[in-house]
């Protein structure tokens, strides 16, 4: 491609990858003045006098430069690049002006601000790099905090056209991805046609207007007047808005999504009711997704969440209604078999390396300690117990051997994988299995939990539950588990349940391998969640949670759903938990929008999963009815379908028997009491005007 830039075709300089050399890190990777997170004390300098960039080069590495160079590159049209450190307290253009003398050539005069792209070169146009280039320290990150209204000259027009957008998404990645879905660029013979149908979808985007048109359209050769006739041809047809492929190609590139999956993207976003961002997701939730079909994106995340947690198991949140959590999760990810349940463990493998090295070493010095107790003599006293720190558990350990891992957990919240969920059920063996219940219970609220036993050889205490787990399981397992008698004891709506898709006569689905770059910031995001310690302040998610349970407060009572009220308000607690973990590995100094969209996403996804699973189950308990009872959704609530003046026989007639008297009764109060309703006589009711609260 840059044999081609240097050549004439200037167009394609707009589809080289981009970086930004004032700033290290932008809010949701929007690069904007306002969403800058790391913006660095540096400048980076425009040389456009072609040819002179070995010259400049020796003039500041082998003379005595008046700055701190970081980067001398050759751009790809053989202009000059020059990134320098600006000392404390001098201006860019100061700056600008000491380069021109100690070089004799005048920089591009314009002073741009901390969102500035670069076109990035080959390796060879690179001819100096200071290891102070990679450096992003606190020192150094700050100090450039042009705006906007303090630029002191205009940019120039090359660099008002660098970059087109549309809403952020560059349009010459959308122009590679049209060819990429419509049989690729056009060959010899069919320039004018392909050209003329790029632009006829291209210009509902660009609303229509044929300048921007001339401005992002590719052009293969096309002299100004030739793609002007393209351009007008195209505009001539009456407009239909934005095409079903070219509404597909956005979809795509806002949420990070392979195009070859977008279409499994849409039918996965309508069976959950909820759309995974990828590009919006932080450091380590994106590379979990990395090679991972679209279908089975949410499971992954619901599986590798519980163990980002436990690693952030320092830090404590405040909740909506003013108490304080730790980040207690726990996720069961239900399919049948051969539903590829394993592609989460792949990524639950990864984000537990940490814990597993650290655990083996503790395993080895306990197993040390248990040879040395066997083999001492009968009158030797026997070695002291090392307390050693093991966070990692199987599910099928037994209370005792849990309850000496919490003792000795220094605060640490412990964590369990179980790749069968009916393993666990089967440990169900004197009583061990309603133990159980207890633990997963009381540590979703770190709660306290003991056992008192005369014995020296049983484990005794009591001590606070930080525990979260994952485990996968089969449809059938999960019933076996969570049975009728069992769901209203509060446990089946403290998990986060994901389904795998449906792999019934479906096609083999397309793994794709991580790197090891994705590796790596994994491992990352790990080292920074066990970074934080303390109180972690969320406003803004809080506010966020508290409108959506009370939207679903709402929709509960206008249906009279008993379940979903029950549900709805531990999902919000489980939604928030994820969201304070989506923004302690996004860095951010506050939530950002993509965080409480996240969360908001989770809480929802969770919500519909959990009445899914158990709903039945739970509704059966709640009611005493013969039959099954229908349940309406939100847009065709029972409330809503009752006249504007109605009687307990009118509601009683729609809930056809399966709600109770007293249930009817208390939902006609907290009608009342919520000011939806008014009494006008003995058995008459009437609709207020205000209960769409």
């Amino acid at each position: 491609m840059c044999e081609r830039i240097a050549k004439g075709d200037d167009e394609l300089k707009h589809r080289l990858p981009v970086w930004t050399p004032h700033c290290a890190e932008f809010a949701n990777n929007h690069r904007a003045i306002a969403d800058a997170i790391k913006p660095l004390n540096r400048l980076m300098l425009d040389f456009d006098e072609k040819g002179h960039t070995d010259e400049i080069v020796k003039t500041l590495t082998i003379d005595h430069s008046p700055l701190t160079i970081l980067l001398i590159e050759e751009s790809v049209r053989r202009g000059t690049h020059v990134l320098v450190e600006l000392p404390d307290g001098m201006t860019p253009e100061t700056a600008q002006q000491l380069m021109q003398q100690a070089t004799g050539f005048a920089p591009d005069a314009a002073v741009k601000d901390v969102s500035r792209c670069i076109y990035m070169v080959p390796e060879d146009h690179t001819k100096y790099v200071s290891p102070k280039l990679f450096e992003v320290s606190e020192e150094c990150e700050g100090n450039f905090s042009l705006t906007s209204n303090e630029l002191k000259s205009e940019p120039d027009e090359q660099e008002r056209n660098s970059a087109p957008m549309f809403k952020g998404i560059p349009y010459s990645s959308i122009i590679a991805e049209w060819w990429h879905r419509n049989g690729g660029e056009p060959a010899e013979g069919e320039r004018n046609v392909k050209l003329h149908k790029l632009a006829v979808n291209l210009r509902a985007i660009c609303d229509n207007k044929k300048e921007v048109l001339m401005q992002v359209m590719p052009r293969f050769g096309l002299t100004d007047a030739e793609l002007k006739s393209v351009v007008d041809s195209a505009c001539k047809e009456e407009p239909k808005g934005v095409s079903k492929v070219m509404q597909q190609i956005l979809d795509a590139l806002e949420m990070g999504i392979p195009s070859d999956e977008i279409d499994d993207a849409e039918a996965t976003a309508q069976e959950t009711g909820v759309k995974v961002n990828v590009k919006a997701l932080p450091i380590g939730l994106k590379e979990s997704l990395v090679g991972v079909p679209v279908s089975m994106h949410l499971p992954v995340l619901c599986g590798v969440l519980p163990i980002a947690a436990a690693y952030a198991d320092q830090v404590t949140v405040e909740y909506c209604d003013g108490n304080t959590q730790r980040l207690g999760l726990m996720s069961i990810i239900r399919g049948e078999q051969a539903s590829n349940k394993s592609v989460v463990k792949n990524a639950v493998d990864i984000w537990k390396r940490q814990l597993d090295e650290e655990d083996a070493l503790a395993r080895k010095r306990e197993e040390e300690w248990k040879e040395r107790k066997k083999g001492r003599k009968a009158n030797e006293k026997a070695p002291e117990d090392p307390h050693v720190l093991i966070r990692v558990v199987p599910v099928t350990v037994s209370c005792s051997t849990l309850l000496k891992r919490f003792k000795n957990a220094q605060n640490h919240t412990l964590y369990s994988f179980g790749e069968e969920l009916d393993t666990l059920r089967k440990t169900n063996g004197a009583g061990s299995w309603s133990s159980k219940y207890d633990i997963y219970r009381l540590g979703f609220d770190h709660g306290e939990w003991g056992q008192d036993y005369n014995s020296d050889a049983a484990e005794s205490g009591v001590v606070n539950v930080a525990y979260n787990w994952t485990m996968l399981g089969t449809n059938g397992a999960l019933r076996k588990c969570f049975k009728a008698d069992n769901i209203e004891n509060g446990l089946s709506s403290r998990v986060l349940v994901a389904e795998m898709p449906d792999a019934s006569f479906a096609k083999m689905p397309k793994f794709r391998k991580r790197s090891d770059e994705d590796v790596a910031r994994i491992q990352q995001a790990v080292s920074r969640l066990r970074s934080y310690t303390g109180l972690v302040d969320t406003p803004r998610l809080r506010r966020a949670i508290e409108g959506w349970v009370e939207q679903k407060r709402v929709e509960a009572a206008k249906d009279i759903d008993h379940v979903k009220d029950t549900y709805r308000k531990r999902a919000a607690v489980i939604g928030f938990r994820c969201g304070v973990v989506f923004h302690l590995l996004s860095g951010c100094s506050k939530e950002s929008k993509a965080c409480m969209e996240f969360a908001l996403m989770m809480a929802e996804y969770c919500l519909q999963q959990q009445i899914k699973a158990f709903g039945e189950a739970l509704e059966s308990q709640f009611l005493d009815a013969r039959d099954e009872g229908v349940r309406y959704g939100s847009n065709h609530s029972i409330f809503d379908q009752l006249a504007p003046t109605f009687t307990m026989d009118d509601l009683r007639a729609l809930k056809r028997g399966f709600c109770g008297e007293a249930g009817l009764r208390k939902i006609i109060s907290r009608w009342y009491r919520d000011q939806w309703i008014e009494k006008t006589d003995r058995t008459h009711w009437r609709k207020l005007g205000n209960c769409d609260v």
